[in-house]
């Protein structure tokens, strides 16, 4: 009997741990949140003005995320999404002003991302090297080649453009969020609720078993690339939405900020039947929080790099804690 009470309340201690760092990431981002609003109105700065400018740079950052987590959950990584979403809005760009037709422009966005992310996965599966490798390459040549296309039909303005008139109706918080969240709710269907998110979920957490028990890996590795790339895609949009002119350096820091946004949302970096699209969601938003906290305290030339510094710190700190969740020696269920 007395045994049994011990095991009941260990069950219970180990119950009221794990409910704790799975809220966490809520509750770092509603701490954010206030600690922003309480520097704003310290400073005196007008609230409603870095609130739109946080939303802004946090939707193009959680849609990406979001579509990643399908990539991050097979234990995969790709860095290559900031270069993917600055080439697809640059040929957007382009095909807009060859047709000055909107739907083209949609198509080519859209169609361009999804084209990157299935060539590296196609990449992999040919060549048999892992993922991470063929989208460090991807970064190279994507970055490269929309830089030069920039830098050839950008003249002394150093960027391309799209008139700001197209896309100004758009530029609402209430579309931004309608497309953040109806992504995310077709992301959470695909990965809760179909056997898709199943098997990549069950490929992260077991690449041998998964294969002995049938499933390819490769196809569901294309499909997961293709979500990402939907991603991408709606990402690159929303950022000619924002600013409707591309240069070199758009959306330039997105492929390392998904894997800190991920991160900060709780997800472990293993992926895994412990992935969640939640994750992308609040971990997008903490990363913006904390980025746009850190320029109000640190001002000057040094603010920067030690802006990155306390992001480090803040980054390993998160991966140890979430880390705790999933440290055990069974399985996971």
């Amino acid at each position: 009997m007395k045994k049994t009470l011990e095991k009941e309340a260990v069950l219970r201690a180990y119950k009221r741990k794990q409910l704790l760092i799975t809220l966490l990431p809520a509750l770092a981002l509603a701490i954010l949140f206030g600690v922003l609003c309480a520097l704003v109105s310290s400073k005196g700065y007008r609230l409603d003005i870095y609130l739109k400018k946080i939303l802004n740079e946090g939707v193009v950052l959680a849609v990406v995320a979001t579509g990643a987590i399908f990539i991050y959950s097979l234990g995969s990584f790709d860095i290559s999404l900031g270069a993917s979403t600055l080439f697809s809005a640059t040929l957007g760009v382009m095909a807009y002003n060859a047709t000055e037709s909107f739907p083209i422009m949609i198509l080519v966005i859209f169609g361009v991302a999804i084209g990157c992310s299935l060539l590296s996965s196609v990449l992999a599966s040919v060549f048999h090297i892992p993922v991470f490798v063929t989208t460090v390459a991807m970064m190279s040549v994507l970055t490269a080649v929309a830089s030069q296309i920039i830098s050839v039909n950008g003249g002394a303005l150093g960027g391309i453009s799209i008139p700001s008139k197209l896309v100004r109706p758009l530029d609402t918080i209430e579309f931004k969020l309608l497309m953040l969240f109806g992504y995310a709710a077709l992301c959470i269907f695909v990965f809760n609720f179909t056997k898709i998110g199943r098997r990549l979920k069950f490929l992260g957490g077991n690449a041998n078993c998964a294969k002995l028990s049938g499933i390819r890996a490769d196809r569901y590795a294309i499909v997961a690339f293709v979500m990402a790339g939907i991603g991408v895609g709606l990402g690159a949009f929303l950022t000619l939405v924002y600013t409707p002119s591309v240069t070199p350096t758009t959306a330039g820091g997105i492929g390392m900020n998904v894997i800190v946004a991920i991160v900060f949302g709780g997800m472990p970096i293993s992926g895994g039947p412990r992935s969640r699209i939640y994750s992308a969601l609040m971990g997008g938003f903490s990363y913006i929080l904390l980025n746009n906290i850190l320029k109000m305290l640190i001002s000057g030339n040094a603010g920067y790099g030690i802006s990155q510094i306390v992001s480090a710190v803040f980054f390993l700190a998160v991966v140890y804690i979430t880390g705790m969740n999933y440290r055990t020696k069974l399985l996971a269920r």
